[in-house]
């Protein structure tokens, strides 16, 4: 089942989950220095945040893998086929 917030990224625009992973990858590094100079009360945060962070980057990917060629794809098909046997 999917999770209630990656079903809440599909409804963004491409630039409001651009802008949203901007602020969120900025709120993470804030966090970790934070974390590294003082500690946070809930350490949980910068994981939450971390899993957020990679919740918009893999739907960023899968709308520019949606509007790839078929030539592309089958270039990237290609790609991952060598590195599959190395």
């Amino acid at each position: 089942m999917a999770s209630k917030k990656f079903l809440e990224l599909k409804e963004f625009t491409d630039e409001e989950l651009v802008s949203e992973l901007q602020a969120t990858e900025a709120a993470y590094q804030k966090l970790e220095f934070d974390h590294t100079i003082k500690g946070l009360d809930n350490p949980l945060q910068l994981r939450e945040t971390r899993r957020d962070v990679a919740r918009l980057k893999t739907e960023v990917r899968r709308r520019e893998m949606e509007t790839m060629t078929p030539e592309q794809v089958a270039g990237r098909s290609k790609i991952r086929a060598r590195r599959r046997k190395a």
